[in-house]
């Protein structure tokens, strides 16, 4: 099951992603005899890379919010071939967050791979055995932004979430941390 959750910036998007995370590891976990939950592994694939003492906040904050249960992976560029080595693990794999992973390749000295590398995540997803939950932050609601580099990032942001949406089997948007249904009820 593949999910996205979009919303804007600081709009409760991660959070919720967190808990339905959560929510799915506990849901397709058993019970042992003891009565503890033996839930799917959680696992957190986060694409920030740390440029500032801001970045360092949020990702501190991020980690915060998380317990024990969850294990962590760090891909700031390769998340085709991270998702197929998760696929199949038994676990939960949340990702957060795509906007991120855009904005490093961006930034990157080979932003000509992205849309082969798009490409390749979103064929990863489709072949994905397992359940993924999908952070993304939608920046196509304000106005159209000044500069080609930003006008560039809003256009590909825009065509990322798309490509995840239509691939997805539930789709969330988060507004001042009130989940609304877009897809999949």
């Amino acid at each position: 099951m593949i999910h996205l959750v979009i919303g804007g910036a600081r709009s409760g998007k991660s959070v919720h992603a967190e808990n339905l995370a959560s929510e799915l590891s506990q849901s397709l976990g058993k019970q042992s005899p003891n009565k503890q939950s033996t839930g799917k592994k959680l696992i957190y694939l986060a694409t920030a890379t740390i440029y500032d003492d801001e970045m360092q906040q949020r990702i501190d904050l991020h980690k915060q919010r998380r317990d024990q249960d969850w294990s962590l992976v760090e891909e700031p560029l390769q998340l085709a071939s991270c998702l197929q080595k998760l696929s199949g693990t038994n676990a939960v794999v949340l990702i957060d967050c795509m906007t991120l992973w855009l904005s490093n390749w961006i930034c990157s000295e080979n932003f000509a791979e992205f849309g082969s590398q798009r490409q390749a995540f979103i064929t990863a997803l489709t072949t994905f055995e397992g359940d993924c939950v999908i952070v993304s932050n939608e920046v196509g609601s304000g106005i159209v932004p000044m500069g080609e580099l930003s006008r560039s990032f809003v256009d590909h942001a825009g065509w990322l979430n798309q490509a995840i949406a239509k691939v997805s089997d539930k789709a969330t948007l988060v507004v001042a941390g009130l989940p609304l249904t877009l897809k999949g009820g």
